[in-house]
């Protein structure tokens, strides 16, 4: 009995002596975040009644045809939970989709799982594979999303800059960065927000790096169907090494122009998707279950999402050709929703001064690329969303056109 008591306190002497002293304050995993920069610039553009070109959403109407879908399946009663890894017909539709678009089969029970959107999707994955002291490399500027997921698990955040002005890949500085901690390597293409894109010598370099390794690669391909000037989409998809190590993001609200559904997928191999799903169903359980019917609908018919290229092809150059004699230098835009202007010939302001002070004075908002660094960067850049009718589109132009 006496033994068992001196154990008892040899065990809880640590946990007393240990404990830290209570200040009353939290301690915040992720204490240098702040209020997304989409959400601060978009606020900014309501209060100021400007013209928002920030946040990266359409301001026209969706397909009337995939709005009569979700109204059919509620109706029909296809309103509670959906199965955690997405209703099936979904998921064959996608599969169905990927074998077309890139010659791939990935199994719909055991290789795609219905998500949330693509923030969630990208979350969850990092959450699923990043352990405490994991090195994750991130090429930058990056969205906003994928570091503090890692910092949020414990992982280092290794950074990689783009080459300026194409927004290159650095190769022989992500071989230096390579370590044994290294856990995994974050992709992005089309690039939010320059609009670059990565090249198949890219992802055979890549793939060289990451052979005989235990290297995850999360490849953010949300824009994929948003490419222009006869460019197509390097996809993960099209190396198999790459594939077998591979997380494939998708996201519907992007390609059918439906952000505030919050629909996406995740494309990969059935033992990084069992994985997977252990987080997922812990996360949100299960996505929109209407809307997961109604887009499985949709996507019987590839003109549903072929004819986006040129869709916003279209809207780029209509929004350059009406800003070409504007004291911004046009950066040149390959992919995404997103156009690259640099100011330097108009102001010597850091980006976010200069931002804000176009919404301010001139009544229009986009977004500073320096909080898509971890530094501070001097290269005069914002981002505006083309993603918008031809009227908004005119109206801003002659905006920056008079600065």
């Amino acid at each position: 009995m006496i033994c068992q008591t001196l154990q008892s306190i040899l065990y809880l002497l640590p946990q007393i002596f240990c404990m830290p002293e209570y200040t009353g304050e939290l301690q915040s995993k992720l204490p240098s975040a702040g209020t997304s920069i989409f959400a601060i610039m978009s606020k900014m553009a309501v209060e100021h009644d400007a013209i928002n070109l920030s946040q990266g959403f359409p301001d026209f109407p969706i397909s009337d045809k995939l709005i009569a879908r979700v109204n059919h399946y509620m109706k029909k009663g296809f309103n509670q939970y959906a199965p955690m890894p997405g209703v099936l017909p979904l998921r064959k539709a996608i599969a169905e989709k990927t074998k077309a678009t890139y010659s791939v089969d990935y199994d719909p029970e055991t290789e795609i799982t219905i998500t949330a959107g693509a923030t969630q999707a990208i979350f969850t994955a990092i959450s699923a594979f990043v352990r405490d002291g994991d090195e994750v490399i991130i090429f930058e500027p990056a969205y906003d999303s994928y570091a503090p997921a890692v910092k949020a698990f414990g992982g280092l955040v290794k950074y990689s800059t783009l080459k300026l002005p194409d927004f290159q890949i650095n190769w022989s500085e992500v071989k230096r960065m390579l370590s044994n901690r290294t856990r995994m390597i974050i992709i992005n293409s089309p690039h939010n927000p320059s609009g670059s894109l990565i090249s198949k010598e890219d992802l055979t370099e890549l793939e060289k790096l990451t052979h005989d390794s235990d290297i995850i690669v999360l490849s953010d391909e949300v824009y994929e169907h948003l490419i222009f000037d006869g460019h197509i989409h390097q996809s993960v998809c099209h190396f198999p090494e790459l594939l077998s190590r591979s997380l494939v993001i998708g996201s519907f609200g992007k390609t059918f122009h439906a952000t505030g559904w919050k629909t996406g997928y995740v494309l990969a191999p059935a033992r990084l998707t069992a994985e997977f799903r252990k987080l997922h169903q812990f996360t949100v359980f299960a996505s929109n279950t209407p809307i997961q019917y109604a887009i499985a609908d949709f996507l019987q018919d590839p003109e549903n999402y072929n004819y986006i290229s040129k869709f916003y092809q279209n809207k780029r150059d209509f929004f350059v050709e009406k800003i070409k004699n504007s004291r911004f230098k046009i950066v040149p835009s390959y992919g995404t929703y997103f156009q690259l202007l640099e100011y330097s010939g108009i102001s010597n302001e850091p980006d976010m001064s200069f931002a804000k002070s176009l919404v301010l004075e001139h009544k229009i908002a986009s977004v500073p690329l320096s909080p898509f660094y971890s530094m501070p960067n001097d290269a005069r850049l914002l981002r505006f969303c083309f993603a918008k009718k031809e009227d908004t589109l005119t109206k801003a132009a002659e905006i920056l056109c008079r600065i």
